[in-house]
């Protein structure tokens, strides 16, 4: 407040709380505050009523609500042995002092709510179980133009709800529903049975529809991983439709060729642009490759990694669709004299950023725990507005925990593999990593790892290396970006990109910690060893051709370099 000496009196300029919904705990326990109502602001949430009925007549809240009907504990049961059931209430700012409950999903979230002795109600919000144990409070109902509110489901005695349905009748119900449910299912799956012979018209596949509401499954590419059967959900599109996109795959279309074969630029008749890409009967990467790809994306959904749109296998012909990225590859940029100006500071940073959250979402966050194996700058496409995403899972493995795979076939790109990897077979989420730094430093020097030769280094992570021992890790800049940016910014990217790039893998940091390395200045990075490769010729990789030019994308989504199998 403010003295006026005109007027001789206070003026208020600024008070809180505004209403009494923001006073905490208004309404008492189980009690909830209307953020509209005039009178009446408390109320009693449903099934519960005024613990002192003489105080709410006053006005006072505080002392909140009590049941009327109390829960039996076990198995959400009640006295007279009907189940507990949930009172849904709408735009409501959640209760205080919740607790997170690993479940799969809303029905496991409800059931482990209903099951449990102290819990009282229960939502499920960003696909966490959030649920809370005891007194509620500081509820508010959010009013009708404030839809910053969630959903919750407080628990009650089932009289309380839909009146006393009697056991016998709960049990009618629950069958005559089933019985409908499994109908319903068997209509639905033998039309989608029709409509799969048919193949939907990708001309007017409508891509502002969700991927995930598809009509056939590829059940050719059934694999069992782990002792169980996967089998992937996607749409089916004909080879005809598919043909007529991309102008019957003319050259015209063409965007690249990689080890599968072919990509296409194609559109459907609603303007939608997609990439088809086709695999080719001489592909040294055959349709296990394929499948492989189709499987593991089809189960991924992140910003950062390509989208899979669907399919077409007819006879020998077998297309994935994704999604058409119209600034191409990293590389087709990156390493252009010509065209690596366009590639900022800040576009450069966003780019590095985009493809560590996209890797962690592999490695840590994704349904599936995934290896890259083929991380390099052809396989980072970039859209419109230059955001990165990873593509080409042909070779990816899915692996659990901090798992070490062996294997004894090789494949990859000469320069982005790890030496555990390139020289032992062994690969692991530190495999990723390692591509992870060749990629960050690239993006930093505008420079390919492979083919780069300096006075005394032999490729790329030596000449970092070098200038980093002499304190000129700024001079790995690359020279085309005329930005003046603070010298230990850079050298902090430079020092993430050679943890990164580190002989062993237990010297390697995980993507867990990039992530934080790249977004926090606070986190003290520890100094860096020698890097791999850094000092042995690239004529003593084992296994991997270093004459074969490497292949510039065009817009491909898997532009791998085909190995001696």
């Amino acid at each position: 407040m403010t003295w006026l000496e005109a007027s001789h009196q206070w003026n208020l300029f600024w008070s809180q709380p505004i209403t009494r919904c923001e006073v905490y705990a208004y309404c008492g326990p189980f009690g909830i505050c209307h953020d509209s109502a005039d009178d009446g602001f408390c109320e009693c949430l449903p099934g519960f009523e005024a613990a002192s009925p003489n105080n709410w007549n006053f006005a006072d809240g505080s002392g909140g609500c009590v049941r009327k009907a109390d829960l039996q504990c076990g198995n959400g049961t009640h006295s007279n042995g009907e189940r507990g059931q949930f009172h849904r209430e709408s735009n409501v700012r959640l209760p205080e002092y919740p607790l997170t409950l690993p479940t799969s999903g809303a029905m496991q979230c409800e059931s482990a709510c209903l099951n449990n002795c102290s819990c009282s109600a229960y939502s499920y919000y960003m696909e966490k179980c959030i649920v809370w144990g005891g007194d509620l409070l500081n509820l508010q109902q959010l009013s009708d133009d404030n839809s910053n509110g969630q959903d919750f489901y407080l628990k009650l005695a089932a009289s309380e709800l839909n009146g006393k349905v009697s056991s016998s009748k709960w049990k009618v119900w629950l069958i005559v529903t089933l019985a409908i449910s499994l109908t319903s299912a068997f209509v639905i799956w033998r039309i989608r049975r029709r409509l799969r012979r048919k193949g939907e018209d990708l001309l007017l596949f409508d891509l502002s529809k969700s991927s995930v509401d598809t009509n056939y499954k590829l059940s050719e590419a059934n694999e069992v991983w782990r002792g169980e059967k996967k089998e992937v959900d996607l749409p089916m599109f004909s080879f005809a439709s598919v043909s007529a996109a991309t102008n019957y795959f003319s050259i015209e279309n063409k965007l690249g060729e990689g080890g599968f074969g072919p990509v296409y630029k194609g559109k459907s008749q609603k303007g939608y642009e997609i990439a088809a890409k086709r695999l080719s009967k001489r592909s040294g990467q055959g349709w296990q490759e394929l499948k492989n790809e189709a499987m593991l994306i089809a189960k991924l959904q992140h910003k950062n990694l390509v989208k899979l749109l669907g399919c077409c296998i007819e006879q020998d012909e077998k297309i994935l669709i994704y999604e058409y990225m119209p600034n191409k590859s990293l590389d087709f940029f990156l390493f252009d004299p010509t065209k690596h100006g366009i590639l900022n500071w800040k576009t450069r940073v966003h780019i590095i950023e985009g493809v560590a959250q996209g890797l962690l979402y592999l490695h840590q966050y994704s349904r599936l725990r995934i290896i890259h194996r083929d991380l390099k700058a052809s396989n980072i496409l970039l859209d419109k507005d230059m955001n990165p995403k990873i593509s080409d899972f042909g070779m990816a493995r899915i692996f659990g925990g901090n798992e070490l795979k062996a294997t004894n076939h090789i494949v990859g790109t000469y320069g982005y593999m790890s030496p555990d990897y390139a020289l032992d077979g062994l690969f692991s989420t530190k495999s990723d990593v390692f591509s992870f730094g060749v990629l960050l430093l690239e993006i930093l020097s505008g420079k390919k790892n492979t083919g780069f030769y300096q006075t005394d280094s032999l490729n790329l992570l030596g000449y970092a290396w070098d200038l980093w021992k002499d304190s000129r890790g700024q001079e790995l800049m690359d020279p085309g970006l005329e930005e003046t940016l603070p010298t230990h910014i850079l050298l902090r990217y430079i020092n993430v990109g050679l943890l990164c790039v580190q002989e062993s893998a237990d010297d390697r940091p995980t993507m867990s910690d990039v992530v934080s390395m790249l977004g926090n200045e606070s986190v003290r990075l520890p100094s860096p060893k020698q890097p791999a490769f850094s000092n042995l010729r690239s004529g003593v990789e084992p296994h991997i051709s270093q004459n074969r030019p490497e292949i510039c994308s065009l817009n491909g989504v898997t532009l791998s370099v085909m190995e001696a199998r």
